[in-house]
């Protein structure tokens, strides 16, 4: 199995409209909300502790973020596989994908920028953004590019000029951040063109996946079946099972599961719904498909969940 097993980390970018980025800095950071000067883009230094508060991000935080490490080190499981960042590493993360924070030197120090998924769609080279969260994940098989001294230095100053811009009362401000995103942007394509070289996934797989993202998180909901996918993209199931596999190396199926239990999960912290409204409200059978469904996927059942979250 080659590298693609783990493209999935841009899905994300087509996450459902619940998990702000706003939820995600009052939330589970705790910063105060009249704080918070931007709910599309956040960029901040890290230590140990905040960063461990990242385990929670995959069930609220629909975005990317960038995280590049000045100092120390950190261990991680990603999708079950142990990887370690280190001074000069740049890594890309995403919710959807299977990440727990282990460990952390004391000394370890980073630089975070994060951007909202709906603030990324409007961005004109939202396709870039995309090109940037999979192709290391693509041709290296992890999610981190190992920058050297110069574009270490490079970057640190330009994820700190936005975070001098988010105190600096910029009558203009979503404008100016999402301009300076956009630069970021394109240079760590460069950065990656330089370090990975040409893209060995064909452009028009990568298009037709992307439109599968697209349509899923319109319909998830109410369709759960491959067939509905499919025909709104006029092609065959097999043949959509193919470029999902190809791209991936995974199911449609894990797809639409993955959006439904993040879904569950959200409802199941932030809302008073009962556990049948929910299921009802996801297009279950019952609450017995439901309850077996989250409990097969997140090894709990709702209800333990929702009481252990809500402590």
């Amino acid at each position: 199995m080659h590298f693609l097993l783990v493209f999935h980390i841009i899905y994300c970018i087509f996450a459902t409209d619940m998990y702000k980025l706003m939820d995600f800095l009052t939330s589970v950071i705790g910063m105060p909300q009249d704080k918070v000067v931007s709910g599309e883009l956040y960029c901040t230094e890290s230590n140990t502790r905040l960063t461990f508060l990242t385990n929670q991000m995959q069930e609220t935080l629909a975005g990317y973020s960038y995280t590049l490490v000045n100092d120390g080190w950190l261990e991680l499981l990603y999708n079950d596989r142990m990887l370690t960042l280190q001074k000069g590493d740049l890594m890309i993360y995403s919710p959807g994908v299977k990440i727990r924070i282990i460990n952390g030197s004391t000394d370890y120090h980073s630089v975070c920028l994060m951007i909202d998924e709906q603030a990324a769609l409007e961005i004109p080279a939202v396709r870039n953004v995309v090109h940037t969260a999979y192709q290391p994940i693509a041709e290296l098989g992890r999610p981190i590019i190992h920058l050297n001294e110069q574009q270490t230095a490079h970057f640190w100053q330009h994820m700190h000029e936005m975070i001098q811009y988010q105190h600096s009362g910029h009558r203009y401000l979503r404008e100016v951040l999402r301009t300076l995103f956009t630069q970021f942007v394109l240079d760590l394509m460069d950065v990656m063109a330089q370090n990975i070289g040409p893209r060995q996934v064909r452009e028009r797989t990568t298009e037709q996946f992307i439109a599968f993202m697209r349509l899923l998180t319109k319909h998830f909901i109410e369709h759960h079946d491959i067939g509905f996918y499919a025909e709104g993209l006029h092609i065959t199931p097999i043949h959509l099972s193919r470029i999902v596999r190809q791209v991936t190396g995974r199911t449609v199926v894990d797809y639409i599961n993955q959006m439904l239990l993040m879904e569950a999960s959200w409802l199941l912290q932030t809302t008073d719904l009962s556990i049948a409204a929910i299921a009802e409200r996801l297009h279950f059978a019952d609450q017995s498909s439901f309850g077996r469904f989250f409990t097969r996927l997140k090894g709990t059942t709702p209800k333990t969940y929702r009481l252990e979250r809500k402590r």
